[in-house]
């Protein structure tokens, strides 16, 4: 049994900047019974990886030329020699078709996000082909999976369509241990409710001396700056570093303006 795992492109599976797909893909894949057969692909500049199994693909790409299309024929070419019995595709809809016609491999599709929002799956044609083209289709909820489905003829398509939940490692917590602290954890932009959090938290402090707040995360395309003694912007952190945090916060603010199915920040 050989398997290959697609990562989105430019998806980081490193330790030092890591997508929540690679950290998915590293948590699923450390404790598969089939992890010694398992390869990951995908294309980051970091030097650390999150598994010795990954395999980067480096792309050079000309002008006028699309990078995830080269990155996905790039990654063709390996798989032939290769010879997967099964390829699991994720957060990428409209990488299927072009591995579909290259492959005898069981095609599978791993949704992260809402399918409606993203190129490959937002048409009706689009998901039907989809449903012709994979052998299954994997959701993280069911609201992921029910708006896969809208619009879809009420056919029997519900052997392909499959919902794994969002999980995490049982971890004992200290509830004495836990301190006067707010947080936000993620992008620091619009659609991450940042700026929901910033406006809010200040109030917050100003009311609640004896309280403190931290905000995790960066987002060098937007820049939304609050500023108060009690708030503490530490940039972008390693995953282990946050599960240690929040062994310490008491209340964790999760205020997205998109709809996420159900974010790691959450659970």
């Amino acid at each position: 049994m050989k398997i290959s795992i697609l990562l989105p492109y430019k998806e980081n599976f490193s330790p030092n900047y890591p997508g929540a797909v690679s950290l998915f893909v590293k948590d699923t894949t450390k404790i598969s019974k089939y992890r010694n057969f398992i390869k990951i692909f995908g294309s980051t500049d970091f030097k650390k990886k999150l598994l010795k199994n990954y395999v980067n693909i480096k792309s050079k790409r000309k002008i006028f030329q699309s990078s995830n299309k080269l990155f996905v024929n790039n990654f063709i070419k390996i798989e032939k020699k290769l010879n997967s019995d099964i390829i699991e595709v994720h957060n990428r809809p409209k990488y299927l078709n072009l591995i579909k016609n290259n492959t005898k491999a069981k095609i599978i599709l791993y949704f992260h996000n809402d399918p409606l929002t993203m190129p490959g799956s937002k048409t009706l044609q689009e998901r039907n082909s989809l449903l012709k083209n994979s052998n299954k289709i994997i959701f993280n909820s069911n609201w992921s999976k029910n708006r896969f489905i809208v619009g879809l003829p009420n056919l029997n398509y519900n052997d392909k369509l499959t919902t794994i939940y969002q999980s995490a490692s049982k971890t004992k917590i200290n509830f004495n241990k836990k301190e006067k602290i707010i947080s936000f954890i993620g992008k620091l932009n619009t659609a991450k409710g940042y700026d929901l959090f910033g406006g809010s938290i200040i109030k917050i402090l100003n009311k609640h001396k004896d309280w403190k707040a931290v905000a995790i995360g960066d987002e060098p395309r937007e820049k939304i700056i609050f500023k108060h003694k009690n708030l503490n912007i530490l940039g972008f952190k390693s995953h282990k570093y946050i599960l240690n945090k929040l062994k310490k916060i008491s209340i964790s603010v999760v205020c997205s303006r998109w709809d996420e199915p159900f974010g790691r920040t959450s659970l």
